[in-house]
């Protein structure tokens, strides 16, 4: 554990900024563009809802973000700013409350009490939702912050929204002329830039920002590790990634007959300017257009209709070949998954019974140009046995079709597992890297299922904090201050239990930190697991492309 006279009075500070906290008429921050007032509950100051960007409505629908409108006065920050628009994710459905298009908001979270000239580390955080759904609102940040401060490495929580579905990710030609490809990726950097011109006024250090996802949030942050050839401009300077990492991309051009449709469904066919046309086009009905395509939780699953794509301009290249070339950001990052990735997503295809199906499937929805040696061997890589499939080792329990468990194994790889090996088998070469494996949660049907890791890492895991093993904040928090989640030791801490190697300190047998049943059990486990269907698919995407 660290000691010195300064860091215990800093510690001592933070603790007693928090006893007996008096209700207070909130902060106030002057950021250039405009002043807000925040909160304050306890040792946290809290500021939400701040735009960062000008509304992205009318000629600024689909157009990267621009920068926010000046004003006077002070603005209340004391609530979440409305939440981009939400795709109807299985279809033929309505909208979530509380959306807009001027949704471009930012969230601080810090400590109250920072000591003068003191500057920390900076967490932004991205949510998933698989590119089509998602907001700041679910993930407060508040429980981090407050762990970070108990473990004395204090840090500062940013979260900001991001346009998603179409709005945030539409594909075509046009779209590619015009040149506003991939503007929910835009808008995260745009973030970036927000954070490096204003996190100092909220104590935070613009030099220590660390990159955090979950899902399409980690897959983010898997891009903005390979955009700018992989050079981020000083805008992080660490990664930390649950369930996604830089995965193939196709080109944005591929997209053609979701834009085709969504023109189509708004009126716009006949327009000289189809892009100028859906722009004009009322919040509500291009809303309703859009989800009449299909989402992720329809048949076609991670394949999605609204991604990020290579559209030669924000993302230059396949992100795979970008990694084969070096192309990618050299700082220290943390990547792991959930043991059984692809169950959640196998249940829209429970009408596929037999092996037959399962081969068309995979090539019609994933594999469009596989050879049919590739097929065989991809069908014999993830053999047609209820025990091999997923959720892993459960024998011949939760098979609730034939192919259940087989298709939950392979897609659980395409999208997750295969792309996180991909990318640690480079760039552990060049940089510090971790790996993780989250396989609690095996009494559900589900087993260690997509998603089921995020109150480990934001420190929620009960209802009771008494039960609360907080081992995965206390590896962000370490990481966030130091870029190695070992460090610092902390006797309060569970993880200081145990040794978490990097990845690449093994050639035959790659360590990572397994979560383990029953909580709050972790060990040390080998990232060895099915190698030759990984490398087929990783194989089989370079040479012929997914669509994932």
């Amino acid at each position: 554990m660290r000691t010195s006279f300064s860091r215990l009075v800093f510690i001592v500070t933070l603790a007693f900024s928090s006893v007996n906290a008096a209700p207070s008429a909130g902060p106030i921050v002057n950021l250039g563009y405009g002043s807000f007032q925040g909160t304050t509950a306890g040792n946290l100051d809290k500021f939400l809802g701040m735009p960062f960007a000008a509304p992205p409505v009318g000629n600024l629908r689909f157009a990267p973000p621009q920068a926010p409108k000046t004003f006077t006065g002070v603005r209340q920050a004391t609530a979440f700013g409305s939440a981009c628009f939400q795709q109807a994710l299985s279809g033929n459905g309505t909208n979530a409350a509380n959306v807009s298009e001027d949704c471009l908001f930012i969230n601080v979270v810090k400590p109250t009490s920072i000591p003068k000239g003191k500057k920390l580390p900076v967490l932004m955080w991205i949510y998933g939702g698989g590119f089509e759904a998602g907001d700041t609102s679910a993930n407060p940040g508040d429980t981090v912050v407050a762990r970070s401060i108990a473990l004395g490495e204090p840090v500062v929580y940013v979260s900001a929204n991001y346009r998603i579905s179409a709005l945030g990710f539409l594909g075509g030609k046009e779209v590619k002329e015009a040149g506003i490809g991939n503007a929910g990726l835009r808008d995260q950097r745009f973030a970036m830039e927000w954070i490096q011109s204003h996190v100092e006024t909220f104590g935070g250090d613009p030099t220590r920002v660390t990159i955090w996802g979950e899902s399409a949030g980690a897959i983010s942050v898997g891009m903005h590790l390979i955009v700018n050839d992989g050079n981020p401009n000083g805008l992080f300077h660490g990664a930390f990634m649950e369930s996604g990492s830089p995965e193939h991309l196709r080109d944005i051009t591929t997209y053609q007959p979701f834009f085709d449709q969504l023109v189509s469904n708004t009126g716009c066919t006949s327009s000289a300017d189809k892009i100028a046309c859906m722009r004009a086009v009322p919040f509500g009905n291009i809303s309703t257009a859009i989800n009449l395509s299909p989402g992720f939780l329809t048949f076609m699953s991670i394949n999605l209709a609204w991604q990020p794509s290579v559209d030669g301009q924000f993302i230059a290249r396949d992100p795979y070949v970008s990694i084969q070339k070096g192309l990618y950001a050299k700082v220290p990052f943390v990547t792991g998954d959930c043991e059984d990735e692809g169950t959640v997503f196998s249940l829209t295809s429970l009408n596929i019974t037999n092996n037959a199906q399962f081969l068309g499937y995979m090539q019609s929805n994933f594999f469009p140009g596989i050879s049919p040696t590739d097929l065989a061997a991809l069908s014999q890589a993830y053999p047609d046995d209820i025990t091999q499939g997923s959720p892993f080792g459960t024998g011949t329990a939760n098979a609730m079709t034939p192919e259940f468990k087989r298709l939950a194994a392979i897609q659980g790889d395409i999208g997750f597992q295969a792309p996180r090996r991909f990318l640690l088998q480079t760039a552990a070469k060049t940089q510090p890297t971790f790996g993780f494996l989250f396989r609690r949660g095996k009494s559900s049907s589900l087993g260690a299922s997509h998603g089921s890791d995020i109150p480990e890492f934001y420190g929620t895991s009960s209802p009771t904090a008494a039960t609360i093993d907080f081992i995965g904040t206390d590896a962000l928090v370490n990481f966030a201050n130091t870029k190695n989640p070992n460090l610092p030791k902390n006797s309060m801490s569970l993880l200081s239990a145990i040794q978490w190697p990097e990845w690449g300190s093994s050639v035959s047998q790659p360590p990572l930190l397994t979560f383990q049943d029953p909580v709050p059990a972790v060990n040390i486990t080998f990232d060895t697991f099915r190698i030759e269907g990984m490398n087929l698919i990783n194989k089989i995407s370079l040479t012929t492309g997914n669509n994932v």
